[in-house]
């Protein structure tokens, strides 16, 4: 499959792909009535969830124990234990785990007028009950999700029982395992916390309007704008890739599944303009991990930073819209800068569609618009994901190609339900690492100890701060690798986040909340293309056939705008548009955009021609000194690029000229 230079992957082949690096993608292939129940059970959990979307939600135990039920059955059908297990059968023990998923799920909504009358302690028969919801959650989440977010629950579990062994200030009373299971299922704060009710509310209805969209056929009219917007530019295919992954992140919750399904497309047209294999495959891993910093759903973690954050969504994807361009900007100018120092051009013309076809299916563009129109003037959130669906369904049929039938319609709620399985597990996992930080204390302690080590290496205030947000960085690249976007901001939101909450208090700094989740939510999302644990990157290098760690290098390279934007937004919140005026964020967009270019001529090499190694170097001091929003900063930056452009201008005139010369 690797060796594949110049035709698009096969949807078997991309299958293979996804199942390699995307745990969520490795589901059995059923067959036979077993097959018709899975698909019915499918349907069930939408309409379930499209019914409390529209007609309200129930009590929050019922609602959350009923999703949560829905996703373990269905996991434990689909996934199975092991690698290399038959895929066409359910084994003896999967059925079991079925039926003790419905009885542990079905336990609150038998017996919820004696559980929410009761105080003090758990029974037995409540202790087994929790102590299995524990483990079955583990199990789906191992299975739906992968090793990494176990991993972790596991640690925080042993933590808040072993609490007074540990070391120093991590040392607390302990948990015992009848607290600690009643903590877990039995109250709010644990398997059934603010994860998995953003995941039973918001995060299912806006994955079941990705899934709607996709049955209009959305994907190929993205890869069609894109190509005919960008394709005849310098570079073409790079440029469609990042414009085709940014489109399709709106609606993909997955960077592995967005670089599989357009970078099949797009890195064999990359490799057949010239593009290098590594290359081709760390723009396209680049571009669709940035799906997931992309308003309006930045791979759905908006919803969960809604609780988190204590924000209201409009906030939170405004705040989203400099960043993400910025971020999309870099790689764009660095794709061009590399086109123009090999050489490469555009696609013929041939190869361009029709501006006519094209403009046909604009309006499948529509319901993005409604939704953000319907956030924007107020309307809740899972109502405007609930008319988000209608209005694709009705704009659908306004051609047949796009028209979602009855079997269409089907399917889309049936991919809406397998889509939200892998959400489901790990938020409900990542709920036993949020009860147990919350039962312990354990996120403060973290925090103070990050804040505690730069300061014992720091010599002033200035310097703590930025060694505190280094520390936060690394561990949110860390606890991101291998985990999908939703698990990924719980975890980096729960166990990185109270670090700069600290310096609040201890450095006297003021740093805006969202901006303090923001950071880590960035540097969580670009451990999918930071080796070693790049899972972009690696399936990027699936379909390019290059090598996956130059690859991740790569894409980490052309991300560059990811590592730096979120100090910048921390230092002067300017850029997440939080208390300034319309003037200042219109300055601080068009310095960045400079600085960008600055740093992306640095980071290539090229501008308009080659850069010497300590113009490299210049370059990249006057971007960040561009990027920075603060007017002295800017200035020096912008004597700087004016003075280099005009360098690079005027000696790019004088080699043209003895390029002439010579060639007369």
């Amino acid at each position: 499959m690797s060796e594949k230079n110049n035709e698009n992957l096969s949807e078997k082949e991309q299958q293979e792909l996804l199942e390699k690096y995307d745990t969520e993608s490795k589901t059995r292939n059923l067959k036979g009535i077993i097959a018709s129940v899975v698909f019915l059970l499918l349907i069930a959990f939408s309409i379930f969830q499209l019914y409390t979307g529209i007609f309200g939600q129930f009590t929050a135990y019922i609602q959350r124990t009923v999703h949560l039920g829905f996703a373990l059955v269905l996991i434990f059908l689909l996934f199975p234990a092991v690698r290399g297990a038959k895929k066409d059968t359910v084994p003896w023990y999967d059925y079991v785990l079925m039926v003790l998923a419905i009885a542990v799920c079905g336990y609150w909504p038998v017996f919820y007028d004696t559980l929410v009358q009761q105080f003090g302690g758990i029974s037995l028969m409540q202790m087994i009950i929790g102590g299995l919801a524990i483990l079955l959650v583990l199990e789906a989440a191992r299975r739906a999700v992968g090793l990494p977010i176990i991993i972790i629950a596991l640690l925080f579990l042993c933590y808040a029982l072993f609490g007074p062994y540990m070391p120093g200030a991590f040392a607390h009373r302990g948990l015992s395992l009848e607290q600690l299971i009643q903590s877990m299922f039995f109250t709010t704060e644990g398997i059934l916390g603010t994860p998995l009710q953003v995941s039973s509310t918001i995060i299912f209805l806006f994955l079941l309007f990705g899934a709607f969209l996709v049955q209009t056929g959305i994907g190929n009219y993205f890869n069609d704008l894109a190509i005919s917007i960008a394709g005849k530019r310098v570079g073409g295919p790079a440029k469609v890739a990042i414009f085709s992954s940014a489109l399709n992140g709106t609606i993909s919750g997955s960077s592995v599944a967005n670089t599989v399904t357009t970078g099949s497309y797009t890195i064999p047209m990359m490799k057949k303009l010239g593009y290098r294999k590594n290359f081709a495959g760390a723009v396209e891993a680049a571009a669709s991990t940035g799906g997931q910093i992309m308003p309006p759903i930045m791979g759905a973690a908006a919803f969960l930073m809604i609780e988190f954050a204590g924000e209201s969504y409009w906030n939170i994807a405004k705040a989203a819209i400099i960043p993400a361009i910025l971020y999309f900007a870099g790689i764009w100018i660095m794709t061009h800068f590399e086109a123009k120092r090999t050489g490469l051009v555009g696609l013929p013309d041939e190869e361009i569609p029709s501006k006519r076809a094209v403009l046909k299916k604009i309006h499948l563009l529509i319901p993005i618009l409604a939704i953000v129109y319907f956030l924007f003037t107020g309307m809740s959130v899972e109502r405007a994901a609930v008319y988000g669906i209608l209005s694709i369904v009705l704009v659908s049929l306004f051609r047949k190609d796009t028209r979602i039938t009855p079997t269409k319609f089907l399917v889309a709620l049936e991919q809406g339900a397998r889509t939200a399985l892998g959400v489901a597990a790990a938020t409900a996992c990542a709920g036993i690492i949020v009860g147990v930080v919350t039962k312990t204390g354990l996120g403060l302690t973290l925090g103070n100890s990050l804040v505690s080590i730069a300061g014992s290496i720091a010599s002033s205030p200035e310097i703590q701060l930025m060694l505190t947000l280094v520390f936060t960085m690394i561990t949110s690249i860390i606890l991101g690798m291998g985990s999908p976007t939703t698990a990924n901001y719980i975890i980096t939101s729960t166990i990185a986040l109270p670090a700069i909450v600290a310096l609040n208090g201890q450095l006297e700094v003021a740093i805006p909340i969202l901006a303090a989740h923001m950071f880590v939510f960035y540097f969580g999302i670009v451990a999918d293309i930071t080796p070693p644990v790049a899972l972009a990157a690696f399936a990027a290098s699936g379909i390019s056939g290059g090598e996956p760690i130059r690859t991740g290098a790569n894409a980490t390279r052309l991300a560059i705008a990811a590592f730096i934007i979120p100090y910048m937004f921390v230092l002067n919140p300017t850029l997440l548009m939080i208390d300034t005026t319309v003037f200042e964020v219109i300055m601080s967009l068009i310095t960045a955009m400079l600085g960008m270019i600055a740093i992306g001529a640095g980071m290539i090499g090229y501008w308009y021609r080659n850069v010497k190694w300590y113009e490299r170097i210049i370059a990249i001091i006057a971007g960040l000194l561009l990027i920075y929003p603060e007017g002295y900063s800017d200035t020096i930056g912008f004597i700087i690029f004016v003075v280099m452009f005009v360098i690079q201008y005027m000696s790019r005139d004088k080699m043209d000229r003895n390029n002439r010369m010579q060639a007369s």
